[in-house]
């Protein structure tokens, strides 16, 4: 296997991407860090991808490994980027630490023809043992933060984030959830799924 993929085995997140993006698409990865996915991408799919990033030394990584990237803050939409001018957008583990939110869906949805979206889920079981029983604010691998430093503002779970959907005409394609590297049903992941991963498209 080559180095790059198995590099990607602890981020079943990165995989599902991997698999869901067709050879030879426009991508565009908004908070892209250092560029690994669109490296992936691009050496493996023939991908065109571009990234955007404000972290000065995440965009030093990315142009490092040849990766076009920008520095912008989404929080201001994208006005830069014509309507459709992507096969896809990608937002990896940053819907939950957005201000406007709701504004950066719609603007990736209109940028891109599909979005994915991957986000934390706020309503795993042993979040929830936690705060029961403990009375604070969880802290786990995947989420290693205090409430008081936490970049997390919008503490969705996996039923939220399809209510969101579903209350914004977003047609959610395909769906995969995920304990640790396991995939989990439909029925199970609110409990027990850790992450999700979305492929999402405007209704007609």
């Amino acid at each position: 296997m080559n180095q790059l993929l198995e590099n990607t085995i602890g981020r079943p997140d990165f995989l599902t991407v991997f698999e869901w993006v067709k050879p030879h698409s426009r991508v565009l990865d908004i908070g892209c860090g250092t560029g690994d996915l669109l490296n992936l991408l691009k050496t493996r799919k023939n991908t065109q991808g571009r990234g955007i990033e404000i972290d000065v030394d995440n965009i030093q990584s990315c142009l490092e490994k040849g990766i076009s990237v920008i520095q912008a803050n989404i929080e201001n939409g994208l006005p830069d980027f014509q309507d459709q001018s992507y096969d896809y957008v990608i937002l990896n583990q940053t819907f939950q630490v957005l201000k406007h939110s709701e504004l950066v869906l719609k603007e990736i949805l209109r940028v891109g023809k599909k979005a994915i979206i991957s986000i934390p889920n706020f309503g795993f079981w042993y979040f929830r043992v936690l705060y029961f029983f403990k009375g604070r604010m969880p802290v786990s691998d995947n989420l290693p933060y205090e409430w008081y430093n936490t970049p997390n503002i919008h503490l969705a779970s996996i039923k939220d984030f399809r209510a969101l959907c579903h209350h914004r005409h977003i047609d959610i394609v395909k769906q995969v959830f995920f304990a640790g590297n396991y995939k989990l049903p439909t029925c199970a992941a609110n409990w027990f799924a850790n992450n999700a991963v979305f492929l999402l498209s405007k209704k007609p």
